[in-house]
Order: structure tokens, then C-alpha cells, then sequence
């Protein structure tokens, strides 16, 4: 049975103690799909997430002629065990001018640009296109990457659908700007080695670029000719659980001195006492990722959040979970260089100022910054704009404001279809939430609340 259309979160009454386990970082999982079928051997990825994006790159894959096998992970619901055979370089299955092999990519941006990239490899033509949104979502600088090293991209406006004719591996030289995405330079470069191709990135210091150096540095540790390697849990998935911890504190005990000192950040007030040891946060995430290749694998230390984030060189994705949480800090927070956010699954940042001002947030928008202000929260009804990361957020804030309601929760599928599963599963491996069915409040059974 399918999520209903609209969901009602109950506050939780009380904290609870509970270690959370989140599925696989799409972001490494569609990089190493790409360097799967690369290698020269059989690769085995565990801990893969398999939801909408990484399932539209393995039935890309498919598609071209690799052989994939999908195992179930014994430990997380929505991880698979991934083997791809790969093939050094070639490509089994290729269209012609008059029959483009046809490659479906939804609106998974790490699907849309690397695959772009990824079938300049192969000697024939390739018609790539997605859903409305992606046909959106710029492309540009990618394009014109590729025709620099000699491939043919027709297409309208620099956007898909796009036809590639593919020229085998052909050295070459390119430059590639990141400023729209930095995407742009991953697909190159995961392609580089195999196709002989030297990137240069520009429109950015690609040191500071997290998601370049994630690319860079997967592909060092990556086996060249086969094996195992292992997808770390999502750390912008982690983030919804951390931001409930933080919204429903157990005490929590600092050392002051030589001594202990309880406080709590819902009262900003410390009384001392002594304890002999210090108390666990209420809510934790199960292995979370120590690499340093996820950005956001620093969202648990930045709470209480800073008085400026920037989703640039401070936090990715997850930025959105820091936005719900700044009406309960005690001034205002800023955040910065969020130009990126306007052309990811929907123009986040104006749905966010929408949402979080539905909610009696205070928020001002200037340029591509959003300062939100301690601000006093009541319920209200969010529209997601089909994007995953609209619906968790406010889901997250829904467990400490009555009344928030979820337009569309299914697409939570994106990444995350277990997603409120976690949140109404019994501690310790959930947060014990209730889950309504907003027009008929009945509350969701956890098969109900699977994001098919």
C-alpha cells in the first residue's frame, strides 16, 4: 500500500534513546558504479544504497551490456550488495545515429552528468534523458567539455534530452567549470584515466570543492582490478537524525573545570552538580562516516549550529537540515553561497524560505544567502516540490512543532525509501514516531510507511 499523499508527524513527548542506521551514500554509490564497470575484474560494492538514483545507474549500466548482480544487505533494508563486471574501458551496447541506445536517468544529477561522461567510452550513439525537472538542470559546462575532447552532444539549449555519439577512448585535454555544479568535474574525472583525458577544473579552487576532492580521492582508493570496497552510510541521510537529537535532548553533561555541569539546550541553563561520567546524546547514527569524504559528515559537530554556514565549504546537502533547526537557537543564523541550491531537485532555496515562513519562521533572503531568526513555530502544511530532502527536513521539524504535514512524502524514494520507516520504527533502531495519515488520522503501520 502506498504512502498516502499527505502525513501528519506527531511530536515525540519525550526524548528517546536510540542508534540509527542509515542506508549508503548515493554519492559514493553512483561514483563507484562508474568505477566498477571501469575496472579490469568483477567488483563487489557493499553497503550500496539502492533507492531511485543509484537503481536508474544500474539499469543504465545494464542497459550498455554490464553484467550487474543485486544482492540484499543483511543489515540496512534499503543497501544492496552490488558486483559489477567490468570491462577496462569498453562498452558492450551501443546504438547507432538512426537507433540511439536510449538511457533513462530520472532526476539523478549524478546519473545525468556521470553517465554523460562515461558513454564518450563507447564507439556509437547514446540518447540520454530523465524527467521534467532534469531537462531543467544545467548541463552547459559539461557539454562543452565533451565536444573539447572530441565527442558530439546535439542537443536544445545545452540541456537534456541529449544525443552523445560516443569515440572510444581518445586522449584529449578539457576545461571544465563548476561554478552551476560540481558534478561537472566528477564525471570527467572518473572517466579521465580510462579515456586518456587531462581535466582542467576552473570557476573554483578544486581543492575547496568537497565534492571534487570526494572524487579524487575515491578513485585513488578504489580497486583497479576488482575486489571489495565498501559504501559508507550517507551522512546527509544522518543529518535528520542528529537534528532530532538535538531537538529532544536527554541532559547532557560538559566538564567545567575539574567538574560537571548539566544543561540543556532547550533551557540555555546550567546547574552545577557532579556526575561521574557524561551522558550519550539521545539520538546517534550507527557508523558514522569517519573517511572525511562526505562534507557533511560534519553536521554532528556543528550543533549547536555557528552564527554562519556556508553550503560551499562547511556543509552539503545537509545545510537544508541546519535551516530547520536555526528558529530554535537563541540568534540569528546565516547562511551562505547557496547559489547551487536553486538548481538541484527543485530551487531550494526560495522552498525553503516558502516552507519555513508557512511555519512562522522568521526568514530574509538576500542574494544567495538565508538568515533565519529565532522565531516562535507552529504547524502548517508543506509542499515538497518532489524534492526528498524538502519532505525530510520538515518531517524533522514536525517531531518538535504540532501540526506539520508532508505533501508527497514518497518522494522521499529519491534516496532514503525507508526513511519514515526509521522514524516510526521502536527505538533503539528508531525514533518510536507516530505517523498519520493526515486525511483520515489513522496512524501508519511501518509496511505503510515504505516509500515505493
Amino acid at each position: 500500500m502506498p504512502l498516502p499523499d499527505l502525513i501528519e508527524i506527531v511530536p515525540l513527548g519525550r526524548p528517546v534513546r536510540a542508534e540509527i542506521t542509515v542506508p549508503g551514500s548515493k554519492s559514493i554509490t553512483n561514483r563507484a558504479l562508474i568505477l566498477a564497470a571501469l575496472a579490469n575484474g568483477e567488483t563487489k560494492l557493499e553497503g550500496a544504497l539502492w533507492s531511485e538514483d543509484t537503481q536508474v545507474m544500474v539499469e543504465a549500466l545494464q542497459r550498455l551490456g554490464f553484467e550487474v548482480k543485486v544482492e540484499l544487505d543483511p543489515v540496512e533494508s534499503c543497501n544492496r550488495a552490488i558486483t559489477v563486471k567490468g570491462l577496462h574501458g569498453i562498452t558492450p551496447h551501443v546504438g547507432t545515429v538512426d537507433d540511439p541506445l536510449e538511457l533513462y536517468v530520472g532526476n539523478a544529477g549524478t546519473a545525468a552528468r556521470f553517465l554523460a561522461a562515461f558513454v564518450c567510452l563507447g564507439r556509437g550513439v547514446f540518447r540520454l534523458h530523465g524527467v521534467p525537472r532534469m531537462h531543467e538542470r544545467p548541463q552547459a559546462a559539461l557539454f562543452q567539455a565533451l565536444r573539447e575532447l572530441g565527442c558530439s552532444v546535439d542537443c536544445e539549449g545545452d540541456k537534456l534530452p541529449a544525443v552523445i555519439h560516443g569515440t572510444g577512448p581518445k586522449p584529449g585535454q578539457c576545461s571544465v567549470r563548476i561554478s552551476e555544479s560540481s558534478q561537472f568535474a566528477s564525471a570527467l574525472l572518473l572517466c579521465a584515466k580510462a579515456a586518456g583525458w587531462s581535466v582542467r577544473v576552473i570557476g573554483e579552487d578544486v581543492e575547496e570543492s568537497s565534492y571534487v576532492r570526494m572524487t579524487r580521492q575515491l578513485i585513488r582508493a578504489f580497486p583497479k582490478r576488482g575486489g571489495a570496497f565498501q559504501i559508507e552510510p550517507d551522512a546527509s541521510s544522518g543529518s535528520y537524525f542528529w537534528a532530532a537529537g538535538w531537538l529532544h535532548p536527554k541532559a547532557a553533561f560538559k566538564r567545567v573545570k575539574g567538574r560537571s555541569a548539566l544543561s540543556s539546550p532547550d533551557s540555555g541553563k546550567i546547574s552545577q552538580k557532579t556526575f561521574a561520567e557524561e551522558a550519550l546524546p539521545s539520538c546517534r547514527v550507527r557508523h558514522w562516516p569517519k573517511s572525511g569524504w562526505q562534507i557533511d559528515s560534519r553536521f554532528s559537530r556543528l550543533l549547536p549550529l555557528p552564527a554562519t554556514l556556508s553550503r560551499q565549504s562547511d556543509l552539503g546537502d545537509s545545510i537544508l537540515t541546519a535551516m530547520v533547526l536555526a528558529p530554535f537557537h537563541a540568534r540569528a543564523v546565516r547562511f551562505t553561497d547557496l547559489g547551487r541550491l536553486r538548481l538541484q531537485e527543485c530551487e531550494r532555496v526560495l522552498a525553503m524560505r516558502t516552507e519555513l515562513t508557512q511555519c512562522g519562521a522568521e526568514v530574509f533572503e538576500h542574494g544567495d544567502e538565508l538568515h533565519v531568526f529565532p522565531s516562535r513555530l507552529h504547524g502548517a502544511e508543506i509542499e515538497t516540490y518532489q524534492d526528498h530532502r524538502m519532505a525530510m527536513c520538515f518531517a524533522i521539524l514536525g517531531l518538535k512543532v504540532p501540526g506539520i504535514r508532508i505533501k508527497n512524502p514518497a518522494c522521499v524514494k529519491k534516496t532514503f525509501p525507508n526513511f519514515f520507516q526509521k522514524l516510526a520504527a521502536p527505538p533503539p533502531g528508531g525514533l518510536g514516531a507516530t505517523i498519520l495519515d493526515a486525511a483520515s488520522r489513522r496512524p501508519l503501520s511501518l509496511p505503510e510507511l515504505f516509500a515505493a
